[in-house]
């Protein structure tokens, strides 16, 4: 379990004890009730990390909600969405082994995760990771609940893949950006799990993909 759930659900639980201590225990039903489901939330299971040679895992647990073509710095690549419902597991994963090359985080709104636009609109953190020849980009976007992104590496830092590198609180959106030439494994509608599903197969190269000035592109993949 993430520190977080420990926090609020103690917190809670004291405080369900107190009330039904002090007003009785039908007052103190309510933040029990609130309480389990902060334990619950914040819940961080073990995952089977594919070891298969080029595999981008999922960064996140949540449902694909679009699978469409992007231009990064002008060049087109792959972008695979995953919606967060509150009913999720929140933490997030790194979606390749290899070295964290940026962080950027950026301001903005929080609309709904899965409305037109949030890629670029919402508050996010982008990160770009390198590893085997190639480099990903994921974004960790906040929703109309998520008010904390939480990442906890740094510029330089070197991950496997799968590992957890942070979270998004409650519902939320993440998207994945691979070179265009990768292998998709998924669609929209799709379920996925951090750290477990395979989004896609990029074979290891020399080119690299940076991070940043996403736009959308004619057409679509899938």
């Amino acid at each position: 379990m993430v520190r977080d759930g420990y926090y609020y659900g103690l917190g809670l639980a004291g405080g369900a004890v107190l009330l039904g201590w002090l007003a009785g225990p039908w007052w103190g039903a309510l933040p029990l009730v609130l309480a389990a489901f902060f334990l619950w939330f914040f819940r961080d299971p073990e995952r089977a990390i594919p070891a298969g040679a080029g595999a981008v895992v999922s960064p996140a647990d949540g449902k694909v909600t679009e699978v469409s073509r992007v231009e990064v710095n002008g060049e087109p690549r792959a972008r695979i969405s995953i919606f967060l419902s509150v009913f999720d597991v929140h933490v997030n994963r790194s979606p390749i082994a290899g070295t964290i090359r940026e962080v950027r985080y950026q301001k903005g709104q929080f609309h709904n995760a899965m409305g037109a636009g949030t890629s670029e609109g919402n508050e996010q953190n982008i990160v770009t990771v390198e590893g085997d020849g190639h480099t990903v980009v994921f974004k960790q976007i906040a929703g109309l609940l998520a008010r904390r992104i939480v990442f906890t590496k740094r510029p330089g830092d070197r991950v496997e893949r799968g590992e957890r590198v942070g979270m998004i609180k409650f519902g939320s959106r993440v998207d994945v950006m691979v070179e265009a030439g990768a292998s998709l494994a998924v669609k929209a509608g799709d379920r996925v799990r951090g750290g477990a599903s395979v989004l896609a197969t990029v074979e290891a190269r020399g080119g690299l993909m940076a991070a940043g000035g996403e736009r959308e592109s004619a057409g679509g993949a899938g």
